[in-house]
């Protein structure tokens, strides 16, 4: 897709929409259980919604180094949250599931953060919550598949232009 001066006004007013979601993450990232850091919530989020996970899996999810995974896991197995045990499937590798304790604990931050979110978007139309979830949804696609374009940061010659 090629951008005019226009389009890309409008690809600028959309980087700097983008830009303003961090605001709205990190006051819903404070929600987090007592004794349990921002870090250690969003594994406790992830567990909660994929399940059992390898703790390379869960590296990926968080797009941290495994070092920094393994460290907020063993927090997590230290309140008795989560356990670990032996991947059947890579003996090498540990999985990662939450406990009946840890589960309490994700439902509890997870209810808790709806109700602020709903309460922050109470003027809002219900129509209007599922449109965005649904585009925000759409975006993270486009960004997770493979990138279809020209390869990122190459510039689109005349012939590319004509085929």
């Amino acid at each position: 897709m090629e951008t005019n001066v226009a389009g890309n006004a409008l690809y600028e007013e959309l980087l700097d929409q983008l830009g303003t979601i961090g605001p709205v993450r990190r006051e819903l990232g404070r929600i987090v259980p007592a004794g349990c850091s921002a870090g250690c919530a969003t594994v406790l989020s992830l567990l909660g919604r994929h399940g059992t996970v390898s703790i390379g899996r869960l590296t990926e999810l968080l797009g941290i180094n495994v070092s920094v995974t393994s460290r907020y896991v063993a927090q997590l197995a230290t309140l008795g949250w989560v356990d670990r045990s032996l991947d059947p499937a890579d003996r090498r590798s540990r999985i990662v599931r939450l406990t009946p304790k840890g589960r309490t604990r994700y439902a509890e931050m997870s209810d808790r953060r709806s109700r602020e979110l709903a309460a922050r978007l109470s003027d809002w139309s219900e129509a209007d919550v599922r449109r965005l979830a649904g585009l925000l949804s759409r975006l993270r696609a486009d960004f997770d598949g493979p990138h279809t374009g020209p390869p990122r940061g190459a510039r689109r010659t005349t012939s590319d232009r004509t085929k």
